[in-house]
This record gives structure tokens, C-alpha cells and sequence, in this order.
């Protein structure tokens, strides 16, 4: 197990114990604390602590972390649209709906799970047990093209490529409300929501950078079609940008109109394009995705409101 030891602050001063330790202890929920608690893993001073426990300056705790459950029967048959596959990375065109890891919730079923059948086992190993062979993210209900790693050279070489900005990634959403300019720059720093851990909002103070470009592709009564093309890559990065400007997603009910768009099961949001250097060649590649059924007939229907 691997041991972690605590010191509390005088900003830490009553707080519940379990709070204060999701709030310390990178990825871990407050709910796996309180299972840690229940197992007697986690003690003050050499006395087991209960979660009603309030915490004190100076007090010393330890948390003992179980080695995390290997994944079971991980690789399953599930239908994936390759675009472009070699010896070194694959590119997925993703559904909406479908989520790119195991984690809280969805078990199996997902991206990662889909990616260990089709490549036989033979992806990167450096996002760990839980995320192999997974370059970059994209949210359950955004759709499009995404990489992933065959192995930890092409892996490492293709998070270079993110952290200096040479890899490119493009993409379309329909928004709520009619932007004032024709193409514009959104450069404000995005931090986790203060009052909603599952959300990320604009950062006042803190946060890190995100920098999102837009041009308007089509404009309709009440809504615009746009190109976004990102210069970061944060989580929730294109809605939570486009929400601060005043013109949230369509179909993005958790940072736009809670009420569920007909006919999209999430925020219509494609992942459009793909531009990067392969790591083994230096030949540059460059993908790109039609823009998914549901997203169309979303087009389709506010054509006709022109």
C-alpha cells in the first residue's frame, strides 16, 4: 500500500476529515475516503478517524492507498470507426455517447475498453491502467476524431506535439445566440468551478491558460455555426468558453439551457480535424471527419428557419 502522511494547516481548521482529504489527495473522491475510513486506512495520530471527524492545526494523519484493481477482462468487440492506423497511433472517429475510459459509472463498455480488442493489448502504457494508449480526451456526448498510442515513443512524441502546440485540432459546434464579430479569439484562463467539481469555469484568479479561436461559418435566427480551433487543450475547454461569451452550446445542458435539445443526445460539438507531426516519419498528417447525422440534421432544421 502506498502511504501518504499529512500535516493539517490553519486554513484546514474544521473541516470534515473526509472533505479535507479529497481536497489533498490528487484523484481521489470523497466517497473513496470515506470507504478508506470505514477500512480503518486512514488515522490521526495512530487512531482510526471517522468522517464526522473535524480536522485540527497541526494534527498529523495517514492514509494508507490500496494498489489500484487491475482491470478485468478489459478488452471488448465494440464496433470503432478507424480513419487512420499504423504501426504507431490510431485515430478513432468517436460516436457521441461513447466514453473514452473506465472510470465511476461505466466500468466497460468504453473507448479504452473497445481499443485493447482492436490493437490485441499493444497500446501505450502511459496513462496507466485506466487510460492506455489515450493522447487526449474528448467529453462523453462530443463527438469526433481522436488519437491513440500504440506504444510510450509514439505516445510521448504526440504529447509534445499538445504541450507545444504543433498538433492541431478543429472543430464545429452550433451555438446558442448570434456572435457580433465574424471570427474572434477567446483568451481567459479556465479552473475548476468553485461550487461544482464536475464542471470548469472562466478562472478570476488561478487556473491555466486556455486560449480558443472562432470564425463563423453560417449564421441562423437565434444560433451561429462555428470553427473552433484550439490553441490549449482544457478540460471543457470550447463550452466552457463559448458559456462565458454569453452563447453556450446547443444541446449543452450542463453549461447551457438545462432542457435537452430534440434529436441530440448531448452538445453538438464534433471533433472536425486533426493536424500532426508522426512521431516516426516527421511526415506531417492530417485527418478529417464528416460531420456526424445528428449534428446535420441540426444544420438541416435551422436552414429552415433562414
Amino acid at each position: 500500500m502506498e502511504r501518504i502522511e499529512l500535516e493539517a494547516a490553519a486554513a484546514d481548521a474544521g473541516m470534515r476529515t473526509d472533505a479535507f482529504l479529497e481536497k489533498k489527495l490528487d484523484g481521489v473522491s470523497r466517497s473513496a475516503v470515506q470507504k478508506l475510513m470505514q477500512k480503518g486506512l486512514v488515522t490521526c495520530e495512530g487512531e482510526a478517524v471517522k468522517k464526522s471527524h473535524v480536522v485540527a492545526p497541526g494534527r498529523k494523519y495517514t492514509v494508507l492507498l490500496p494498489p489500484p484493481e487491475p482491470l478485468k477482462n478489459a478488452p471488448q468487440a465494440i464496433d470503432l470507426d478507424i480513419v487512420w492506423e499504423d504501426a504507431d497511433i490510431v485515430a478513432v472517429n468517436k460516436p457521441r455517447g461513447l466514453v473514452v475510459h473506465p472510470a465511476p459509472g461505466h466500468p466497460d463498455g468504453t473507448l479504452v475498453n473497445a481499443l485493447l480488442h482492436h490493437c490485441a493489448g499493444n497500446l501505450s502504457g502511459i496513462g496507466g491502467v485506466m487510460r492506455p494508449g489515450i493522447v487526449h480526451r474528448l467529453d462523453k456526448d462530443t463527438s469526433g476524431l481522436m488519437l491513440a498510442a500504440k506504444n510510450d515513443f509514439a505516445h510521448l512524441a504526440l504529447s509534445a506535439q499538445l504541450k507545444d502546440r504543433s498538433l492541431s485540432r478543429i472543430y464545429e459546434a452550433v451555438i446558442h445566440g448570434r456572435l457580433k464579430q465574424d471570427a474572434g479569439t477567446i483568451d481567459a484562463p479556465i479552473g475548476r468551478h468553485g461550487a461544482d467539481r464536475k464542471r470548469m469555469a472562466v478562472a478570476r484568479t488561478g487556473g491555466r491558460p486556455a486560449i480558443t479561436h472562432y470564425t463563423v461559418l453560417a449564421r441562423y435566427p437565434g444560433f451561429c455555426h462555428v470553427r473552433c480551433k484550439l490553441e490549449t487543450g482544457r478540460t471543457h475547454q470550447i463550452r466552457a468558453h463559448m458559456a462565458h461569451i454569453g452563447h453556450p452550446l446547443l444541446g449543452d445542458t450542463v453549461y447551457g439551457r438545462k432542457k435537452p435539445e430534440p434529436g441530440l443526445s448531448g452538445q453538438c460539438l464534433h471533433a472536425k480535424e486533426l493536424d500532426f507531426i508522426h512521431p516516426r516519419s516527421g511526415a506531417r498528417v492530417h485527418l478529417e471527419t464528416e460531420l456526424p447525422d445528428d449534428f446535420r440534421a441540426v444544420l438541416r432544421r435551422l436552414e429552415r428557419l433562414k
